[in-house]
């Protein structure tokens, strides 16, 4: 399909966005021929142009234009129209810029390449202050005086690393391909049975190494751990590919060379097919880590997790993950935000699981990493709440026996296939009968008298609603919560009135945290030693999220989970952090249900992104207003 504006994406990126509600950031890269991440600092350049005017919000990998200022915006929409792509946001003037250096074999003056540019030269050394600062992570220099030229100062290493993961796409979207050497590339990739997406990796690492190696720009000499990578089996793969390659172009390729372009498979993504993944050794050293991980998150979340649930493919992953820190190997993951906002509890267990790789592996984990991780332990706690036993539900309803399978039928497109549905009558509505469900729902207007949770609810209703009671549901059995009402929250009937602390007159967080300990000591929540414990764990670390304090330990008063909650009306200074709410879980030395201790954390954690919510919890005052503030309709 032509683009309506020739080669000005920008310009063709918000023209599309203009007429249609929501696009894939997927749809747009492959409609443009880039990357997402080319996409996405696209919008962001867009955005920058459009000011107050407008924005192109990005949510779950879909995007969308929202217009604010109809008059303001036409205008920015002109701009950006009439603007030459190549120099049309300081982004792109620093990737030619980059590009330019890389490629010369002498300094650049910096007057001509403002001429070249067609920008002005206050301009330009603008532009070379912002890349000289996004270069430093990777060791590399723009050294030269602006008057006698400029030249590109680093190792070729880290060149060549800093161009994989920002200048690729817009550098080499071009470049001419040898169709021979292509066509040899692809066919050796297709019978080693390589996934599609390090097919393309190492296209691209093959493309990126002939250009530097064509031109004079020799990786000389490498760091020694990546030497030892020539002793991997799957190094004779690459080894043999670039020989014969080398034969053809009568050229002779150094091991420095064909180490880079083993990177790409060396820190390759996890394969999706079973046999392509167990036919790679697992290093030994992976399963312990598993295990280690496995007992810091014990530790720390007082959450026990059956490694087999997920261990193998888990496993592979983290063993690719290590390999892709070690040699500097970057993948992008387009929906970090995305992961860390639906999935707050398992990104405390990706950063427990970080840590621990950290110290052990001796790498550090990067953002897109730390979300793969929490990927994984996102799909074992999904995973871990489909597995619950099957539930049994009664329904009662007075409005005659068609209406009720009716409304059964309502409520089973809200409920787990796997749950049992029985339509009870009125008369049935008994205790010795309800007693042998899990949960009750009901459309009269009797109360009903057992030991099950109780949902009243509308023949008509939102199926959301329905969703979190029956979500509580899941967890009352046994409590004093029986009857779910409008309250959204699992948390709400753990948590008891004596439990609740306005914590306003407290001088500081030690202070306050004691407080609420002696008291729950005193009524008979935690045992004597509950404090100490507390304050064991807290000198290792504290489990601090923003503004949300949640301190734990094991409690030996009984066998039930206590919850404590304490708010601060200003916030109150402790380590590093300002708290603003407590949350201070006193856990049973034998978890009967652990799922609720998970919900829990989940409900816990999701309030640190609801800052509207946690600005109406520093203003309870009691027990009854911080209630309200969990219900839907106050």
């Amino acid at each position: 399909m032509k683009n309506l504006f020739g080669d000005n994406r920008q310009a063709n990126i918000l023209s599309v966005l203009r007429k249609s509600s929501t696009l894939n950031i997927e749809t747009l890269a492959e409609r443009f021929g880039v990357s997402e991440r080319t996409v996405r600092n696209d919008i962001k350049d867009i955005n920058k142009e459009l000011k107050n005017s407008g924005l192109i919000e990005i949510n779950q990998g879909k995007c969308g234009l929202r217009v604010f200022d109809t008059r303001d915006f036409q205008n920015a929409y002109a701009r950006i129209i009439e603007t030459d792509d190549l120099m049309n946001s300081s982004h792109k003037r620093q990737e030619y810029v980059f590009a330019k250096l890389m490629r010369a074999m002498e300094p650049v003056l910096t007057d001509d390449l403002a001429y070249e540019m067609n920008i002005g030269r206050s301009t330009l050394i603008s532009d070379l202050k912002k890349l000289r600062q996004t270069m430093e992570d990777y060791e590399l220099e723009i050294v030269g005086k602006t008057s006698k030229g400029l030249a590109l100062a680093g190792s070729e290493l880290n060149i060549r690393k800093f161009v994989m993961e920002n200048l690729f796409d817009s550098i080499y979207q071009n470049y001419p391909q040898d169709e021979l050497m292509l066509k040899g590339i692809r066919e050796a990739l297709a019978e080693q049975n390589f996934e599609e997406s390090t097919q393309k990796m190492f296209e691209n690492y093959m493309t990126l190494m002939f250009d530097r190696f064509l031109t004079g720009h020799i990786i000389t000499r490498m760091p020694e751990k990546y030497y030892n990578l020539v002793s991997r089996n799957s190094f004779s793969f690459v080894n043999q590919l670039i020989d014969n390659l080398s034969k053809e172009f009568y050229i002779e390729i150094p091991i420095e060379e064909k180490i880079f372009v083993f990177l790409p498979i060396i820190g390759m993504r996890t394969p999706a097919d079973s046999k392509n993944m167990y036919s790679i050794e697992l290093d030994e050293k992976i399963h312990p880590l598993l295990k280690k991980i496995v007992e810091g998150i014990r530790l720390e979340l007082n959450i026990s997790i059956d490694p087999h649930e997920f261990a193998e493919k888990f496993m592979y992953h983290i063993m690719f993950m290590i390999n892709r820190l070690r040699y500097n190997v970057h993948i992008d993951n387009p929906m970090f935000e995305d992961i860390h906002y639906k999935y707050p509890l398992a990104f405390k267990m990706a950063e427990i699981a970080a840590r621990v790789i950290g110290e052990e592996a001796e790498v550090a984990v990067t953002q897109a990493e730390l979300g793969y991780l929490a990927a994984y332990f996102g799909v074992f706690l999904e995973v871990n709440t489909l597995n619950q036993k099957q539930q049994k539900i009664a329904v009662i309803s007075d409005k005659g026996r068609v209406t009720a399978q009716l409304f059964a039928v309502q409520i089973r497109k809200v409920v787990d296939s796997s749950s049992q549905l029985d339509i009870l009558a009125p008369s049935e509505a008994v205790s010795d009968i309800l007693d042998q469900y899990d949960i009750v729902i009901c459309t009269t207007e009797h109360m009903i008298e057992c030991e099950c949770p109780v949902i009243y609810i509308h023949e008509i209703f939102d199926e959301n609603e329905l969703k979190n009671k029956l979500r509580q549901a899941k967890f009352c059995k046994g409590t004093d919560a029986v009857i779910l009402d409008d309250n959204w929250y699992v948390m709400a009937n753990i948590l008891k009135e004596d439990t609740f602390f306005n914590l306003s007159e407290q001088k500081d967080y030690i202070s306050a945290l004691d407080h609420m300990m002696d008291v729950l000591c005193q009524n008979g929540y935690v045992d004597e030693d509950f404090k100490e414990r507390v304050w064991e764990k807290e000198s290792k670390s504290s489990m601090i999220i923003d503004n949300i304090a949640i301190p734990h330990a094991i409690q030996k008063a009984g066998d039930a989970i206590v919850l404590s909650v304490g708010v601060f009306r200003e916030p109150m200074p402790y380590k590093n952090d300002n708290i603003q709410v407590v949350f201070l879980l006193a856990l049973p030395e034998e978890i009967r249900d652990e799922n609720l201790l998970i919900c829990v954390y989940d409900e816990i954690m999701s309030l640190v992104k609801n800052d509207e919510l946690i600005e109406k919890i520093t203003h309870s005052g009691n027990y009854i207003d911080f209630m309200k503030v969990l219900y839907k309709r106050n």
